[in-house]
Order: C-alpha cells, then structure tokens, then sequence
C-alpha cells in the first residue's frame, strides 16, 4: 500500500490543478480578509467560498482522477496486490492532497485573521468537506464505468448537498410550522455535510441572524460539548460509509 500511496501522492502532487486551487483558495481567502472593514464579515465571506467551491472542487477531481487512472488500477489488479489496499491507497492520496492543498490555501490566512477557536472549526470542517467529497466521488465513479455519467452523478450530488438541501429544509419547515418538528429538522440538518458544517461554524459566531431555521433549533438542541462530538461522528460517518460502499462493489467488480 506504501508504494501505491507514494506514487499516487506525487502523481497528485505534480498535477498544476492541486497547485492551483490552493493558489485560488489563498487569493480569495486574503481578498476576503483584505477587503473587509472586519475580521467577522471576512469569515463569512471565506464561509461561503469554502461550502461551495471546496466540495466541488474535491468532487469534480477525485471522479475525474479515479477515470483517468483506470488503466494503472487494472494494472495493479493484476498484480499480487489486495484491491482494498489500491482502492485505499487511492483514497488516502487524493483526500490527503485535496486537504492539504485547503490547508495551505485557506488555513494560513483564517488563522491570522480568526480568533483562534473560529478558525481551527472552519479549518477542520473544510478538511472534513474535502475529505467527505472525495469519498462521495469514489462512490460516483464505481457506479458507473461511463466517464460522462460518473461526473454528472458528482455534480448533481454537489448540488444537492450545496444548493437544494437547505432550501428544501426551509420549505418543509414553513410548511409545517405550525407543528412541533424541531427534533426532524436537527436530524434532516445531519442528512446534508455541508450544511452542518456550516451551521458548526455560524453557531461559534455573532450571526444569530444568519443561521436560518435549521441552525438556530440546531443551537437549541447541540450548541454544547455533546453536540460538537456528536457532530463530528455524524461528519465521519459522511466520510467512512461511502467509501465502505464503493470499496465493497470496487472488490467486487470486473475490470
């Protein structure tokens, strides 16, 4: 598995795509914080970048990578190597990579314009996100051998969990407001990752008002110690069950 991980790692590596998204994350990160009279509209204007262009940057080029590099994984297949450890390997190099590169990017200026609190949780959830997308992307490309189809899978699902979620959460909140489904929209906000890290790093900021419906019952219920764990086992469950599933059917499928 170290020699596929090493080799997956610097193909990664001098791929220019990782270079430049952690170039363009650095320059929207700093133009954030540049332009903002304060460190508060700063964050929220990083927020909002990182919950929309980190997850479909991790999904768009896991799914592509994992095409692309059919023919090397056919060539490790027939070699006396586990499909696990492949599968894991890829896996390990892409979201390590994706991360880093968000690190590198985003980290550097959020903690020198962040409190110290606020930034560790928006750079632990961006990692989470990277890391979540990609295993959704190794899900996508599984599924399917069709190139096209796999990436049309990747980009609906981004926009499912990035535009749509929330808003169908909000309808079916006005919708039956005048019933008491706190306890639904706290489960329905744990269904989306991207939602709840969103709501995990509003909840540690002055912007009650900005939360919505979903991240103020979300306060109510978790906006304690217990509710930082169980929010984060919800965040590895996003990472851990889909790349169980694509693992399982990559064990299984003929190449």
């Amino acid at each position: 598995m170290r020699k596929v991980l090493k080799y997956v790692s610097l193909d990664i590596l001098k791929n220019n795509i990782v270079f430049a998204y952690a170039i363009m994350l650095a320059l929207f990160s700093w133009s954030a914080f540049g332009l903002e009279d304060n460190a508060s509209k700063g964050i929220l204007t990083v927020l909002n970048i990182i919950l929309l262009t980190v997850p479909l940057v991790s999904v768009l080029f896991a799914t592509i990578y994992v095409y692309n590099s059919s023919e090397f994984i056919e060539l490790l297949v027939s070699h006396p190597v586990k499909r696990g450890m492949i599968w894991k390997a890829l896996f390990t190099g892409l979201s390590s990579s994706l991360a880093l590169a968000y690190l590198l990017g985003a980290g550097i200026p959020i903690l020198l314009f962040a409190d110290f609190y606020t930034a560790v949780m928006m750079i632990v959830t961006g990692i989470f996100l990277s890391v979540i997308f990609v295993a959704i992307a190794f899900l996508s490309s599984i599924l399917t051998r069709d190139k096209a189809k796999g990436i049309g899978i990747s980009v609906l699902l981004w926009l499912y969990f990035s535009l749509l979620f929330d808003g169908l959460v909000l309808f079916l909140f006005f919708q039956f407001a005048d019933y008491p489904i706190e306890k639904a929209v706290v489960v329905l906000s744990a269904l989306s990752p991207v939602d709840l890290c969103r709501i995990l790093i509003l909840l540690h900021l002055d912007v009650s008002a900005m939360l919505g419906h979903t991240g103020a019952v979300f306060k109510n219920f978790f906006g304690t110690d217990w509710g930082l764990i169980l929010s984060f086992t919800i965040l590895t469950l996003w990472v851990v069950i889909p790349f169980a599933i694509s693992l399982k059917k990559f064990k299984r499928k003929d190449l």
